[in-house]
């Protein structure tokens, strides 16, 4: 299969070979589809069967009020997750998950990792491992998104949430999952307003940023 690389990077698959995950995959019920840049593949209240896994293309999880604002509360790309958590319990969607580009998406049964293996697969007990630790750092990263959001101000908002990445990579350098407009989105904050403040902060010394690449600095 020619996303292999991607399933192989996918935290579900951790410490899998190619052969146990091809092996694995119809425990699963695993089907694949293409989707197209503006398509949802979920919109909020549908009932959540299949976690996915994105092959190709990148997809993102938003919430929407009733008036169409969107809160972006994460981007997922090749090899990446989603919706693994409602589709345990089969819960309806709280969220919605547009496509952001072209690409494929791997659907799967995740109630099936915690159900007895008619096949009795050897790496049947990895997998159900592997979703445990999934979960537990989804929802951690949920309560650091919760610590950023909690910030009164755009500039506070911009620190906790880049001292959180610096810290994640082990360097004051380091490259952010989002562009500009998503990066606001996921703030929670004005565009405009996040932009002349990095602007701001760029000008008092505090940090370098050329796209999605970021350097912080100490002031003198």
């Amino acid at each position: 299969m020619e996303f292999f690389p991607a399933l192989s990077a996918c935290s579900l698959f951790a410490g899998l070979t190619v052969d146990e995950i091809t092996a694995i995959l119809p425990c699963l019920s695993a089907r694949q589809t293409g989707f197209r840049r503006g398509q949802f593949l979920l919109r909020a209240g549908d009932e959540v069967r299949f976690a996915g896994v994105v092959l190709a293309g990148e997809v993102e999880l938003l919430q929407e009020d009733f008036w169409g604002n969107r809160n972006l509360l994460a981007a997922a790309g090749p090899g990446e997750l989603f919706a693994e958590a409602f589709a345990c319990v089969r819960a309806r969607a709280p969220v919605s998950v547009l496509c952001k580009t072209d690409g494929r998406v791997l659907y799967l049964d995740t109630r099936a990792v915690f159900s007895p293996c008619e096949k009795v697969c050897a790496q049947h007990r990895t997998l159900s491992q592997n979703l445990i630790r999934v979960l537990a750092e989804k929802n951690m990263q949920l309560n650091e998104k919760a610590g950023y959001l909690s910030q009164r101000s755009t500039r506070e908002k911009l620190l906790a949430y880049l001292s959180a990445q610096a810290r994640r990579a082990g360097s004051a350098s380091f490259r952010i999952p989002f562009d500009r407009q998503q990066l606001a989105d996921f703030l929670s904050v004005n565009r405009s307003a996040m932009s002349a403040e990095l602007s701001k902060m760029q000008r008092e010394g505090l940090l370098r940023a050329e796209r999605s690449d970021f350097t912080l600095f100490q002031p003198e």
